[in-house]
């Protein structure tokens, strides 16, 4: 982490010792393996950006920086793989709870190279792979340059409850907005909520205000944060990191590599 990004903090349990011992055990290991794999990416893309001078990173000191470049993505990690929740029933997710191939994204709503994301590659990712019940993905809430982020992520996750967060997504990154100039204040926020299709405004706002709502995004962050992510967007595709705003050609790559060694590992009965 960097600057003044807060840290995570543990979620309270009651297990019995033993059991605790081995899950906080399981936990070091896979977050260990995360973190060095995620790292390594990191390290990837940053020297591809200085080879080919092309540091699109965010200039506001203080603040984390989006990475783009042409950095080729680091290998899967099956420690990584266990992340996808592959709940049927989560509506911050699009495709089959079953699909071969999980996408798991970190991003901020306020993120200029998230939006490019979301306007440029995601609709040919639902088209080539979502649709045909390939690959399935996993918004998780990363909100980094501050309450207008934060707000916007609450927004995100209340549309969710009225089954609207894609419609909401995609509005929100309908076009490019200046960040934390009032784009996404409250009166925005609402009305993106009803370009979106979200029908019960004060239950939207209602539950944007509710403990529940920042209890889940403040997990999505946690979970991030424990990964060692530092800036937006960052991805998982069954555990091979993808950090930035890359073309669409290396996300086509790495879900028809990840669906090749699922079907792989299927016939092999693993």
């Amino acid at each position: 982490m960097t600057g003044s990004t807060p840290s995570p903090s543990p979620s309270p349990s009651s297990p019995s010792p033993s059991s605790s011992r081995r899950s906080r055990s399981r936990s070091r290991s896979r977050t260990a393996a995360a973190v060095a794999v995620l790292a390594a990416a990191a390290v990837t893309a940053a020297f591809a950006l200085t080879l080919d001078g092309s540091d699109h990173r965010e200039e506001k000191a203080g603040e984390p920086a989006a990475v783009t470049g042409s950095a080729a993505p680091a290998p899967a990690d099956e420690a990584l793989l266990a992340l996808a929740r592959r709940d049927a029933s989560d509506p911050l997710a699009i495709g089959r709870a079953d699909a071969p191939v999980v996408l798991i994204e970190y991003s901020d709503f306020q993120c200029p190279f998230c939006g490019r994301f979301a306007r440029e590659t995601k609709p040919e990712l639902l088209r080539s792979y979502v649709d045909k019940g390939t690959l399935r993905i996993e918004w998780r809430n990363f909100p980094i340059f501050g309450e207008e982020s934060e707000q916007a992520a609450l927004a995100g996750w209340a549309a969710g409850r009225q089954k609207k967060f894609w419609e909401f997504h995609d509005v929100a990154y309908g076009k490019p907005r200046e960040r934390n100039t009032g784009a996404f204040d409250a009166e925005n926020l609402v009305a993106m909520a009803r370009e979106a299709g979200i029908a019960d405004i004060e239950r939207f706002q209602a539950d944007m205000a509710s403990d529940e709502a920042r209890g889940a995004v403040r997990e999505d962050q946690e979970e991030g944060y424990t990964l060692g992510v530092t800036s937006t967007p960052a991805f998982l595709v069954n555990g091979r990191p993808i950090l930035g705003a890359q073309p669409t050609d290396t996300f086509e790559e790495a879900v028809e590599t990840a669906a090749r060694a699922a079907k792989a590992a299927k016939g092999a009965g693993r």
